[in-house]
């Protein structure tokens, strides 16, 4: 298939490289010519394991190209697919203008082919509010008039950040909405090379493959705040909410995902879906609680780990002068993605008390220090950031935090005090070495 993806961020290069890696030809488009550029060279402009190999193999191969020009983009392919942000805009609803933009460029480009082309496919990839895909639809028919044939379609993405390629190369499951059973005739084609281990294709009405998305995100979402909820009620009564999760998820109709104490989700998924479900309820004049009770504790997690910190120094003069050290500053392991990072609003928040922050992480330092500005400085390892510091607070659960050298820790800080949001420590292992050790859902350890 000849395919294009509109917008190369993290969906729409992940799913054109996959795409070009099964043999299609695919042309991926996008306004910044910078981008381009450095894709053209075989530069990656995004942290995600495996995808860089993919990308030069397939460039090498002819099967993958980079473009600034629509007219190029749009000629020859037979599927586009829309693949540009829809961030949350400060009413809490989806901007839709980049989307808008596109289908607007999309109509111009099947109005000057004429009626006598081969019925292109557009396909809404970005995570969209239900009802989208069907507007699109209408938007481009306006402006292409009744004679020239296209259709459209609804395929959401379901790629975790730092195990994308891996997503889409062996899914779960592959959603589908169409409106005519050629298009679903085409997904399935398309999409065979991926679901040979006998996951399933969901064909569906375009409406509920729209809100399938939502809906799974919204619930992985719930889970996280969730165990959280259960962590915090934990501290209050003396309860290891490490002991808790485990009698919990022995029960086959729970299970382990999702349900790890910490301090809270972040990305560009989680946040920007819960509080579009919560823009949907209200458009339609439906209170939607639950969602907003889970956006509402996500928010308040982080708030309630920074008290943590600040009550600890409150006794002593309080944060200002004090050095903390910052493990992880991505959202998540596996990334450089910062978005809604719990690290940032944690160093913003240090920083307003007075603080001087010191932060590391293996990929997402460069993102994190031009979002913070010259409040952070960026160490060079783990220890470099300890050196020195007040306290060690750990927002991220990569590897190679797991199993630090504690008693070189202990040299290295001015003050023993570790704040991890992550769990990842006994509290045998630092204690003894002189920690003051606090946790998610645990009680404080050693010496105050």
């Amino acid at each position: 298939m000849r395919m294009t993806m509109v917008g190369t961020g993290y969906v729409g290069l992940v799913t054109g490289v996959c795409f070009a890696n099964t043999g299609n030809d695919v042309t991926c488009l996008d306004v910044d010519s910078g981008k381009i550029e450095r894709l053209r060279a075989g530069e990656c402009p995004i942290y995600e394991p495996g995808l860089t190999e993919l990308l030069v193999r397939n460039v090498a191969a002819g099967r993958l190209r980079f473009t600034t020009d629509p007219n190029e983009a749009y000629r020859d392919a037979q599927m586009v697919f829309i693949c540009v942000g829809t961030p949350t805009g400060a009413d809490g609803r989806t901007d839709m203008s980049q989307v808008e933009r596109a289908a607007d460029d999309i109509a111009e480009a099947i109005a000057a082919l004429g009626p006598r082309q081969e019925p292109k496919i557009v396909v809404l990839k970005s995570t969209v509010p239900v009802g989208t895909t069907l507007a699109v639809k209408e938007r481009i028919r306006r402006r292409v008039g009744p004679e020239v044939p296209f259709s459209v379609a609804d395929n959401p993405e379901f790629l975790k950040e730092g195990d994308a390629v891996n997503d889409f190369n062996k899914p779960d499951r592959v959603v589908v909405g169409v409106e005519d059973e050629r298009t679903a005739k085409v997904f399935r084609h398309v999409y065979d090379p991926f679901v040979r281990n006998g996951h399933p294709v969901f064909i569906m009405d375009v409406l509920s493959a729209e809100m399938v998305k939502y809906a799974a995100n919204n619930f992985l979402a719930t889970k996280i705040s969730f165990i959280n909820e259960m962590a915090n009620l934990c501290e209050l009564y003396g309860a290891d909410i490490n002991r808790v999760r485990e009698g919990m998820c022995s029960d086959k109709r729970i299970g382990h995902h999702f349900l790890y104490p910490g301090l809270g989700y972040g990305g560009s998924c989680f946040p920007k879906d819960t509080r579009a479900c919560i823009a949907m309820g209200e458009q339609s004049d439906y209170d939607m609680a639950l969602s907003k009770a889970v956006d509402e504790v996500n928010r308040r997690q982080r708030e309630r780990f920074f008290a943590k910190i600040a009550d600890h120094f409150a006794s002593s003069g309080g944060l200002r002068g004090r050095t903390l050290a910052f493990w992880g500053l991505a959202f998540k392991p596996r990334t450089d993605d910062i978005r809604e990072a719990p690290a940032l609003t944690l160093i913003r928040a240090a920083l307003r008390q007075g603080a001087s922050v010191r932060g590391y992480d293996p990929v997402a330092a460069a993102n994190a220090s031009a979002e913070i500005g010259p409040g952070m400085t960026v160490a060079k390892d783990i220890y470099d950031a300890a050196k020195g510091a007040d306290a060690l607070v750990i927002c991220t659960d990569w590897d190679e935090f797991k199993s630090p050298n504690f008693e070189k820790l202990a040299g290295l800080m001015r003050s023993r005090v570790i704040f991890d949001g992550r769990n990842l420590y006994h509290a045998e292992d630092v204690v003894p070495l002189g920690f003051r050790y606090v946790s998610v859902g645990r009680a404080p350890v050693g010496p105050a």
